[in-house]
Protein backbone atom coordinates (compact mmCIF):
# COMPACT_ATOMS: atom_id res chain seq x y z
CA UNK A 1 0.00 0.00 0.00
CA UNK A 2 1.24 3.07 -1.07
CA UNK A 3 1.09 7.08 1.51
CA UNK A 4 -1.18 8.21 -0.75
CA UNK A 5 -3.63 4.72 -0.79
CA UNK A 6 -3.01 4.66 3.23
CA UNK A 7 -3.86 8.82 3.73
CA UNK A 8 -6.91 7.78 1.46
CA UNK A 9 -8.15 4.53 3.51
CA UNK A 10 -7.96 6.26 7.21
CA UNK A 11 -11.67 8.00 6.71
CA UNK A 12 -12.88 4.48 5.17
CA UNK A 13 -11.60 2.66 8.75
CA UNK A 14 -13.49 5.73 10.40
CA UNK A 15 -16.96 5.35 8.87
CA UNK A 16 -16.39 1.43 9.24
CA UNK A 17 -16.07 2.46 13.08
CA UNK A 18 -18.61 4.61 12.80
CA UNK A 19 -21.28 2.70 11.29
CA UNK A 20 -20.20 0.17 14.11
CA UNK A 21 -21.09 2.67 17.04
CA UNK A 22 -24.69 3.70 15.20
CA UNK A 23 -25.75 -0.28 14.91
CA UNK A 24 -24.92 -0.59 18.98
CA UNK A 25 -26.84 2.42 19.67
CA UNK A 26 -30.13 0.92 17.63
CA UNK A 27 -29.72 -2.80 19.14
CA UNK A 28 -28.91 -0.97 22.39
CA UNK A 29 -32.41 1.02 22.18
CA UNK A 30 -34.15 -1.85 20.25
CA UNK A 31 -32.80 -5.09 23.43
CA UNK A 32 -33.55 -2.80 26.32
CA UNK A 33 -36.78 -2.44 25.69
CA UNK A 34 -37.00 -6.43 24.30
CA UNK A 35 -35.54 -6.87 27.85
CA UNK A 36 -37.70 -5.25 30.24
CA UNK A 37 -40.99 -6.36 28.64
CA UNK A 38 -39.77 -10.34 28.20
CA UNK A 39 -38.08 -10.62 31.61
CA UNK A 40 -35.72 -13.01 30.03
CA UNK A 41 -32.14 -12.95 31.43
CA UNK A 42 -31.02 -14.32 27.95
CA UNK A 43 -32.25 -11.26 26.47
CA UNK A 44 -30.44 -9.18 29.32
CA UNK A 45 -27.28 -10.93 28.79
CA UNK A 46 -27.75 -10.00 25.20
CA UNK A 47 -28.68 -6.50 25.87
CA UNK A 48 -25.70 -6.28 28.53
CA UNK A 49 -23.48 -7.72 25.25
CA UNK A 50 -24.74 -5.03 22.91
CA UNK A 51 -23.96 -1.99 25.61
CA UNK A 52 -20.08 -3.47 25.84
CA UNK A 53 -19.99 -3.87 22.04
CA UNK A 54 -21.07 -0.11 21.92
CA UNK A 55 -18.23 0.77 24.23
CA UNK A 56 -15.90 -1.92 22.21
CA UNK A 57 -17.21 -0.12 18.91
CA UNK A 58 -16.31 3.74 20.36
CA UNK A 59 -12.69 2.21 21.51
CA UNK A 60 -12.08 1.16 18.18
CA UNK A 61 -12.94 4.44 16.78
CA UNK A 62 -10.64 5.78 19.17
CA UNK A 63 -8.01 3.30 18.48
CA UNK A 64 -8.35 3.71 14.49
CA UNK A 65 -7.80 7.23 15.05
CA UNK A 66 -5.15 6.85 17.52
CA UNK A 67 -3.75 4.46 14.71
CA UNK A 68 -3.82 7.60 12.10
CA UNK A 69 -1.41 9.97 13.92
CA UNK A 70 2.19 9.74 12.84
CA UNK A 71 5.43 9.39 15.75
CA UNK A 72 5.94 12.46 17.25
CA UNK A 73 8.81 13.79 19.09
CA UNK A 74 7.55 12.44 22.47
CA UNK A 75 6.72 9.12 20.96
CA UNK A 76 8.79 7.89 18.58
CA UNK A 77 7.65 4.13 17.81
CA UNK A 78 3.84 5.89 17.15
CA UNK A 79 1.11 5.32 19.93
CA UNK A 80 -0.36 2.52 19.08
CA UNK A 81 -0.16 0.69 22.75
CA UNK A 82 -3.15 3.24 23.35
CA UNK A 83 -5.49 0.55 21.50
CA UNK A 84 -3.99 -2.62 24.02
CA UNK A 85 -4.73 0.21 27.32
CA UNK A 86 -8.31 0.92 26.06
CA UNK A 87 -8.34 -3.22 25.58
CA UNK A 88 -7.64 -3.46 29.28
CA UNK A 89 -10.02 -1.07 30.13
CA UNK A 90 -12.87 -2.80 28.35
CA UNK A 91 -11.89 -6.51 29.46
CA UNK A 92 -12.35 -5.33 33.29
CA UNK A 93 -15.85 -3.67 31.92
CA UNK A 94 -16.50 -6.98 30.29
CA UNK A 95 -15.64 -9.15 33.15
CA UNK A 96 -18.16 -6.90 35.50
CA UNK A 97 -20.93 -7.64 33.41
CA UNK A 98 -20.80 -11.39 32.68
CA UNK A 99 -20.69 -11.77 36.57
CA UNK A 100 -23.95 -9.18 37.13
CA UNK A 101 -25.27 -11.71 34.51
CA UNK A 102 -24.36 -14.85 35.85
CA UNK A 103 -25.04 -14.11 39.38
CA UNK A 104 -28.94 -13.31 37.99
CA UNK A 105 -29.30 -16.49 36.03
CA UNK A 106 -28.31 -18.77 39.00
CA UNK A 107 -30.69 -16.82 41.01
CA UNK A 108 -33.34 -17.31 38.70
CA UNK A 109 -32.29 -21.24 38.96
CA UNK A 110 -33.54 -21.20 41.89
CA UNK A 111 -36.87 -19.01 41.40
CA UNK A 112 -37.61 -19.16 37.90
CA UNK A 113 -40.10 -16.82 36.61
CA UNK A 114 -41.64 -17.07 33.16
CA UNK A 115 -40.27 -15.25 30.59
CA UNK A 116 -42.82 -12.98 28.40
CA UNK A 117 -43.61 -12.09 24.92
CA UNK A 118 -41.24 -14.51 23.06
CA UNK A 119 -42.96 -13.15 19.77
CA UNK A 120 -40.74 -9.80 20.93
CA UNK A 121 -37.82 -11.00 22.00
CA UNK A 122 -37.51 -13.20 19.03
CA UNK A 123 -38.50 -10.55 16.55
CA UNK A 124 -36.02 -8.35 18.37
CA UNK A 125 -33.07 -10.86 18.03
CA UNK A 126 -33.73 -11.54 14.68
CA UNK A 127 -33.82 -7.98 13.70
CA UNK A 128 -30.29 -7.43 15.65
CA UNK A 129 -29.03 -10.61 13.50
CA UNK A 130 -29.76 -8.63 10.17
CA UNK A 131 -28.00 -5.39 11.69
CA UNK A 132 -25.74 -7.42 12.91
CA UNK A 133 -24.71 -9.79 9.27
CA UNK A 134 -24.78 -6.00 7.32
CA UNK A 135 -22.29 -4.09 9.37
CA UNK A 136 -20.32 -7.66 9.26
CA UNK A 137 -20.36 -7.36 5.12
CA UNK A 138 -19.68 -3.84 5.38
CA UNK A 139 -16.58 -4.50 7.69
CA UNK A 140 -15.43 -6.85 5.24
CA UNK A 141 -15.06 -4.58 2.56
CA UNK A 142 -13.38 -2.37 4.37
CA UNK A 143 -10.89 -4.59 6.33
CA UNK A 144 -9.95 -5.72 2.31
CA UNK A 145 -9.12 -2.17 0.72
CA UNK A 146 -7.51 -1.31 4.47
CA UNK A 147 -5.76 -3.91 6.27
CA UNK A 148 -7.24 -2.40 9.63
CA UNK A 149 -6.08 -4.24 12.55
CA UNK A 150 -8.71 -2.61 14.70
CA UNK A 151 -11.53 -3.35 12.13
CA UNK A 152 -10.56 -6.57 12.36
CA UNK A 153 -11.28 -7.33 15.76
CA UNK A 154 -14.13 -5.67 16.00
CA UNK A 155 -15.57 -7.94 13.25
CA UNK A 156 -14.26 -10.70 15.40
CA UNK A 157 -16.37 -9.53 18.20
CA UNK A 158 -19.68 -8.78 15.92
CA UNK A 159 -18.93 -12.24 14.91
CA UNK A 160 -19.76 -13.32 18.81
CA UNK A 161 -22.89 -11.57 18.86
CA UNK A 162 -24.57 -13.02 15.86
CA UNK A 163 -24.54 -16.41 17.90
CA UNK A 164 -25.53 -14.78 21.13
CA UNK A 165 -28.82 -13.25 19.84
CA UNK A 166 -29.34 -17.08 18.34
CA UNK A 167 -28.85 -18.10 21.50
CA UNK A 168 -31.75 -15.70 22.78
CA UNK A 169 -34.26 -17.17 20.18
CA UNK A 170 -33.45 -20.58 20.86
CA UNK A 171 -33.89 -19.98 24.89
CA UNK A 172 -37.66 -18.11 24.62
CA UNK A 173 -38.49 -20.91 22.64
CA UNK A 174 -37.51 -23.47 24.74
CA UNK A 175 -38.82 -21.43 27.81
CA UNK A 176 -42.55 -20.49 26.07
CA UNK A 177 -42.97 -22.78 22.80
CA UNK A 178 -41.86 -26.14 24.99
CA UNK A 179 -42.54 -25.25 28.14
CA UNK A 180 -38.44 -25.84 30.06
CA UNK A 181 -38.99 -23.20 32.25
CA UNK A 182 -35.11 -23.13 33.03
CA UNK A 183 -34.07 -22.72 29.89
CA UNK A 184 -33.62 -18.86 29.95
CA UNK A 185 -31.49 -19.23 32.70
CA UNK A 186 -29.31 -21.61 31.51
CA UNK A 187 -28.38 -19.89 28.54
CA UNK A 188 -28.00 -16.81 30.77
CA UNK A 189 -25.08 -18.50 32.00
CA UNK A 190 -23.65 -19.88 28.94
CA UNK A 191 -23.94 -16.20 27.58
CA UNK A 192 -22.00 -15.19 30.79
CA UNK A 193 -19.34 -17.91 29.94
CA UNK A 194 -18.96 -16.78 26.89
CA UNK A 195 -18.67 -12.75 27.97
CA UNK A 196 -15.78 -13.86 30.39
CA UNK A 197 -13.91 -15.72 27.54
CA UNK A 198 -14.26 -12.95 25.02
CA UNK A 199 -12.81 -10.65 28.44
CA UNK A 200 -9.65 -13.85 28.75
CA UNK A 201 -8.88 -13.55 24.98
CA UNK A 202 -9.01 -9.60 24.80
CA UNK A 203 -6.69 -9.25 27.77
CA UNK A 204 -3.95 -12.10 26.42
CA UNK A 205 -3.96 -9.98 23.05
CA UNK A 206 -3.39 -6.70 25.17
CA UNK A 207 -1.02 -7.73 27.34
CA UNK A 208 1.33 -9.32 24.60
CA UNK A 209 1.56 -5.62 22.70
CA UNK A 210 2.01 -3.98 26.40
CA UNK A 211 5.13 -6.71 27.40
CA UNK A 212 6.15 -6.65 23.47
CA UNK A 213 5.70 -10.52 22.92
CA UNK A 214 7.96 -11.67 19.97
CA UNK A 215 6.09 -12.52 16.82
CA UNK A 216 4.84 -16.20 16.00
CA UNK A 217 7.71 -18.41 15.11
CA UNK A 218 6.69 -19.30 11.93
CA UNK A 219 6.24 -15.19 10.89
CA UNK A 220 9.73 -15.02 12.30
CA UNK A 221 11.44 -17.58 10.17
CA UNK A 222 9.49 -16.33 6.81
CA UNK A 223 10.96 -12.97 7.72
CA UNK A 224 14.60 -13.95 8.29
CA UNK A 225 14.25 -16.12 5.10
CA UNK A 226 13.72 -12.95 2.91
CA UNK A 227 16.79 -11.24 4.56
CA UNK A 228 19.22 -14.36 4.25
CA UNK A 229 18.75 -14.57 0.77
CA UNK A 230 20.30 -11.18 0.03
CA UNK A 231 24.20 -11.41 -1.28
CA UNK A 232 26.49 -10.79 0.80
CA UNK A 233 25.21 -11.58 4.02
CA UNK A 234 26.87 -13.65 6.69
CA UNK A 235 24.42 -14.15 9.37
CA UNK A 236 21.69 -12.74 11.44
CA UNK A 237 21.89 -12.41 15.39
CA UNK A 238 20.18 -10.30 18.40
CA UNK A 239 16.72 -10.78 16.20
CA UNK A 240 13.98 -9.30 17.98
CA UNK A 241 10.29 -8.35 16.81
CA UNK A 242 7.32 -6.86 18.76
CA UNK A 243 3.91 -5.32 17.85
CA UNK A 244 2.48 -1.97 18.97
CA UNK A 245 -1.57 -1.78 17.48
CA UNK A 246 -1.27 -2.22 14.02
CA UNK A 247 2.23 -1.62 13.48
CA UNK A 248 4.97 -4.66 13.59
CA UNK A 249 8.60 -3.55 14.65
CA UNK A 250 11.55 -5.69 13.72
CA UNK A 251 15.76 -5.51 14.55
CA UNK A 252 18.60 -7.71 14.64
CA UNK A 253 22.36 -7.19 13.96
CA UNK A 254 23.30 -8.51 10.81
CA UNK A 255 26.79 -9.93 9.57
CA UNK A 256 29.01 -9.02 6.75
CA UNK A 257 32.54 -10.38 5.37
CA UNK A 258 34.98 -7.48 7.60
CA UNK A 259 37.11 -6.68 4.75
CA UNK A 260 34.45 -5.00 3.16
CA UNK A 261 34.28 -0.97 3.41
CA UNK A 262 32.34 0.88 4.79
CA UNK A 263 30.63 1.25 1.53
CA UNK A 264 29.89 -2.16 0.16
CA UNK A 265 28.66 -3.12 3.51
CA UNK A 266 26.25 -0.61 3.05
CA UNK A 267 24.76 -1.35 0.55
CA UNK A 268 24.32 -4.72 1.42
CA UNK A 269 22.34 -3.45 4.15
CA UNK A 270 20.56 -0.99 1.71
CA UNK A 271 19.64 -4.39 -0.35
CA UNK A 272 18.23 -6.48 2.58
CA UNK A 273 15.90 -3.24 3.94
CA UNK A 274 14.54 -2.77 0.05
CA UNK A 275 14.17 -6.33 0.17
CA UNK A 276 12.23 -6.85 3.81
CA UNK A 277 10.20 -3.75 2.86
CA UNK A 278 8.93 -5.26 -0.72
CA UNK A 279 7.88 -8.25 1.51
CA UNK A 280 6.67 -6.62 4.43
CA UNK A 281 5.54 -2.77 3.37
CA UNK A 282 3.70 -2.49 6.94
CA UNK A 283 7.27 -3.39 9.08
CA UNK A 284 9.25 -0.80 10.78
CA UNK A 285 13.10 -2.43 10.15
CA UNK A 286 16.21 -1.82 12.27
CA UNK A 287 19.19 -2.95 11.24
CA UNK A 288 22.79 -2.76 13.16
CA UNK A 289 25.84 -4.11 10.91
CA UNK A 290 28.83 -6.23 12.40
CA UNK A 291 31.53 -7.59 11.05
CA UNK A 292 31.51 -11.22 10.49
CA UNK A 293 32.30 -13.32 13.96
CA UNK A 294 32.08 -9.95 15.75
CA UNK A 295 30.92 -11.16 19.36
CA UNK A 296 28.55 -8.17 21.40
CA UNK A 297 27.79 -9.82 24.33
CA UNK A 298 27.89 -13.84 26.00
CA UNK A 299 24.24 -13.78 26.50
CA UNK A 300 23.13 -16.76 24.73
CA UNK A 301 19.90 -15.62 24.02
CA UNK A 302 21.19 -12.20 22.38
CA UNK A 303 24.22 -13.61 20.47
CA UNK A 304 22.03 -16.78 19.19
CA UNK A 305 22.47 -16.91 15.38
CA UNK A 306 18.64 -17.37 13.42
CA UNK A 307 20.07 -18.38 9.85
CA UNK A 308 22.04 -21.54 10.64
CA UNK A 309 19.97 -23.69 7.85
CA UNK A 310 21.22 -20.70 5.25
CA UNK A 311 24.49 -20.50 6.02
CA UNK A 312 25.47 -23.90 8.23
CA UNK A 313 26.39 -22.00 11.41
CA UNK A 314 25.31 -23.27 14.68
CA UNK A 315 23.10 -21.69 17.01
Amino acid sequence: MTENERRRAIPLAIRAALLSVATACFLLALKGFAAWHTGSVAMLGSLADTGLDLLASLVTLYGVKVAAEPADHDHRFGHGKAEALAALFQVALITASALGIGWRAVVAFGDPARTQDADLGIGVSVIAIACTALLLIYQRRVIRHTGSVAIVADNIHYQSDVLLNAAVIVALVLDQVLGWRGADPLFGVAIALWLLWGAFKASSNAIDQLMDKEWPEAQRRAFIDVAAQQPGLRGIHDFRTRRSGAHDFAQFHMEVDPRLSVFAAHEIVERVEDALKRAYPKVEVLIHLDPEGHVDTDNELVEADVTPHWFGKRM
